[in-house]
């Protein structure tokens, strides 16, 4: 509950709280009738554009989920997921081959490099990304995690599998696609601290990004988005240094 007689100097968010446990909505949101739009949650009472009296609607968002846990749950499927083929867990192949690795030194590299690409993404969630949003609709979990999910299992059912056969321009071609890998990993990395010093701690001020000193970040000038250029780009040296033709 909240102080009647503060209400003038209290936030959208202190007000919607004041009613949560009363209307037991699991998230909710209020709009001002005159315009009909949702108000920040920065926004103070006495400061809105309204006269004397004024008339608010509560709606039920429905369950929630944050944005940090679906990003956990992104990487952490892949990474368990893409493990489970690497070390041949029963049912997945012909069961002579349970628990018995490839004998090629590349498929061994690219659990290394999977693993990598999905802890430091775990690691970034954790200590590097700013969430604008507090949450999201419980259901959209499904939605974005199937495509992660899905992608790590059928990469990793040809790369482990027991037919597996090497790249066919052999380690040259592999360490090409490796240093495009790591190539790509600091450029995402390099672009995720920037957008993460666009935001102040606790704030959701949004800024249009630019390049910064560090040349990993020249590709703003080109593109709005260069996190997933560079996303794509070092699964395709993956893929490549695998020769994972299936997957492509």
């Amino acid at each position: 509950m909240c102080d009647i007689s503060l209400l003038p100097q209290i936030t959208i968010t202190e007000f919607c709280n004041c009613f949560h446990t009363i209307l037991k909505f699991s998230c909710v949101y209020c709009c001002v009738i005159s315009e009909g739009k949702p108000l920040k949650d920065e926004d103070v009472l006495q400061l809105l554009p309204v006269g004397t009296t004024a008339t608010f609607y509560f709606r039920d968002l429905g369950a929630q989920i944050s944005w940090g846990t679906v990003f956990l749950s992104e990487c952490i499927g892949p990474l368990v997921i893409y493990l489970m083929f690497y070390f041949r867990v029963p049912f997945i192949y012909a069961p002579k081959y349970d628990f018995k690795t490839s004998k090629h030194w590349v498929v061994h590299l690219a659990c290394l490099c999977h693993s990598f690409h999905y802890v430091k993404r775990i690691l970034e969630t954790l200590f590097v990304h700013r969430f604008s949003h507090g949450t999201m609709p419980l259901r959209n979990i499904f939605k974005n995690c199937s495509y992660y999910w899905f992608f790590a299992a059928w990469m990793a059912y040809y790369i482990n599998h027991p037919l597996y056969t090497p790249p066919y321009y052999g380690e040259q071609q592999v360490k090409t696609a490796l240093g495009i890998f790591l190539f790509c990993q600091l450029g995402s990395f390099s672009i995720h601290v920037t957008l993460r010093n666009l935001k102040p701690p606790g704030s959701k001020i949004k800024k249009i990004p630019y390049p910064t000193k560090n040349p990993f970040t020249w590709i703003f000038a080109l593109v709005s988005c260069p996190n997933y250029t560079y996303e794509v780009r070092l699964k395709d040296s993956l893929l490549s240094a695998e020769r994972d033709s299936p997957v492509f």
